[in-house]
């Protein structure tokens, strides 16, 4: 009997989260976390809930601009070392959104190991900005390249990290912002005092950043005071911003 050859994977983008606008202008689509090895499918909702009512945020507060989100399903849950398939499916995912929208700027947002997928890909020219939430970032090793930056010159970064988080090192993300800073001045690092990974304890003061700093690079409106404040300032402390609680409650745009 003939072997049955193996399906080949495909990623594919979730459905537009709520109602889609009449004409799209813009689109930022979700990375959800994943594994540093895995040769498994994701399971498609515990996947895209991580960021899921983040995206949902988001596409609410610029749906009147012609925002569009969606939450980008990967082929396999692991990065996988050098196969970087995480990034790769990233990077096919703002290929499709091209296809589907045409020349529209493209937010990556990921949280985890899709924060890793986030910064790897925003190499693509239709990426104008990059959200990395609690980002998974390797150790430095002498033996190995170190996480690549070049591909960030040109693009506004946000990066914001827990800083007692137990799963992902937050002084990782700082030495990959410090490194970054150096190729791109529009990059800022934000820390949220005493939260963990799933930055739950401010969960409402991070989606207030969030969507200030994307919809800000997105639709060229401007940013908050802080976000100004943290690209504008030089290393370490634009990469060190404490992310005051209360953000958001109070927010005034110039």
């Amino acid at each position: 009997m003939a072997q049955q050859a193996t399906p080949v994977r495909t990623a594919r983008l979730g459905r537009t989260l709520g109602p889609e606008p009449a004409a799209v202008s813009a689109v930022v689509l979700l990375l959800p976390a994943g594994r540093e090895t895995s040769a498994r499918r994701p399971a498609a909702v515990l996947a895209a809930a991580s960021v899921r009512t983040l995206g949902r945020g988001l596409a609410r507060a610029g749906r009147a601009e012609g925002l569009a989100a969606h939450v980008v399903h990967y082929r396999y849950s692991g990065w996988n070392g050098s196969e970087a398939h995480l990034a790769q499916d990233a990077t096919w995912a703002v290929e499709e959104t091209v296809r589907r929208y045409g020349d529209v700027p493209v937010c990556l947002a990921g949280l985890d190991m899709g924060g890793r997928a986030a910064l790897r890909s925003a190499g693509h020219e239709a990426v104008n900005s990059v959200v990395a939430l609690a980002p998974w970032l390797p150790e430095d090793d002498v033996a190995a390249s170190p996480e690549p930056v070049r591909q960030l010159a040109g693009r506004q970064v946000l990066i914001v990290h827990g800083t007692n988080d137990e799963r992902t090192d937050p002084e990782l993300s700082f030495r990959f912002a410090e490194r970054a800073k150096k190729a791109n001045r529009d990059v800022c690092r934000f820390e949220v005092h005493s939260d963990r990974h799933g930055l739950r304890q401010y969960r409402s003061e991070v989606a207030a950043l969030t969507a200030d700093f994307v919809l800000g690079a997105l639709f060229d409106r401007g940013f908050s005071r802080p976000v100004q404040d943290a690209l504008a300032a030089p290393p370490p402390l634009g990469l060190r911003m404490p992310l005051a609680a209360g953000f958001g409650t109070t927010l005034r745009r110039r």
